[in-house]
């Protein structure tokens, strides 16, 4: 069973909204987080919650992204608001233990600390 199945993705126009979903089969999670990679570039980690809640977001994400997860239905939200060219990139949710968690409240955003990956969802911006 693959541990997590990312969807949602898709193409839209800037100033638009998606929302990401991330089905997760992996349990016991610290942390879970959503990263991105764009054509060129290193992944990004651009949010994260912690098990009791606690958010942490990139700067350039900062504001228009909302990292949820609902634990009954075992799944990852990210919801992506006033989207803009440069957010284009594959998503990708993660799941981590204490590898990803800070031990100051919040997770980690490197992504070596994670432990699961999903497969990807592609998401595209245009001006």
């Amino acid at each position: 069973q693959v541990p997590l199945v990312e969807s949602g993705g898709g193409s839209v126009q800037a100033g638009g909204s998606l929302r990401l979903s991330c089905a997760v089969s992996v349990y016991s999670n610290l942390c879970m987080a959503w990263f991105r990679q764009a054509p060129g570039k290193e992944r990004e980690g651009i949010a994260t919650v912690y098990s009791v809640g606690r958010t942490n977001y990139a700067d350039s994400v900062k504001g228009r992204f909302t990292i949820s997860q609902d634990n009954t239905k075992n799944t990852l939200y990210l919801q992506m608001s006033n989207l803009k060219p440069e957010d284009t990139a594959m998503y990708y949710c993660a799941a981590g233990t204490n590898r990803a968690y800070s031990g100051y409240g919040y997770c980690l955003t490197t992504a070596q600390t994670y432990t699961y990956w999903g497969q990807g969802t592609q998401v595209t911006v245009s001006s």
